[in-house]
């Protein structure tokens, strides 16, 4: 059966985005740049909010951008290729290589795309959307690179639901810039 996981950046307070909505504290040096890239290899969709659908927006042209460097480029050709399925109450129409809208509820989608064929993990991105999918039991990894820095509000990485989730440390990794990862396994 496939993975579900869920995958994003977070201040050290525990935010995806700032008061302000901004992320621009989550700018990757190379070396993090170099881990996002090898790890989208490893999934086979990838479900989407309408927010971060609306920022990852920029990929699916990124590559006709000539101050680009080789490392974007691949990433670029990475997203485009790979399948995702966007979530919102307020589209009616999405855009993008390999991009539709959902048609059903997200436990529904994520149900149906574990059980049907495919390889891959099944990624989450998007904090409400992740909520969601936890309150469901239906998460199976956290993976989060945390940036050292404090942003003091904004979207929180964790859902506020009522529920306690035990978690396993796969790996941890720190690199130079100070960002720290850790991939958690839900034991069940």
């Amino acid at each position: 059966m496939r993975r579900v996981t869920y995958s994003m950046s977070m201040s050290l307070d525990g935010y995806i985005v700032g008061p302000d909505g901004g992320f621009n504290w989550t700018a990757p040096d190379a070396e993090v740049f170099r881990f996002w890239t090898d790890e989208i290899r490893e999934v086979g969709v990838h479900l989407l909010g309408r927010r971060l659908y609306e920022t990852m927006l920029y990929w699916e042209t990124a590559d006709r951008d000539a101050s680009l460097g080789a490392p974007e480029r691949e990433w670029a050709g990475l997203w485009k290729a790979l399948p995702k399925v966007v979530f919102s109450r307020t589209l009616e129409t999405v855009r993008g290589t390999n991009t539709r809208l959902a048609s059903d509820a997200p436990t529904a989608e994520i149900e149906r795309l574990r059980a049907g064929p495919g390889e891959g993990d099944i990624a989450i991105g998007g904090a409400n959307l992740a909520a969601e999918a936890a309150a469901s039991g239906l998460i199976d990894e956290y993976r989060t690179m945390i940036y050292p820095v404090l942003v003091g509000g904004g979207t929180p990485y964790f859902p506020h639901r009522e529920r306690r989730v035990d978690l396993e440390l796969v790996e941890h990794r720190t690199y130079g810039s100070g960002v720290t990862y850790l991939r958690h396994r839900v034991t069940r």
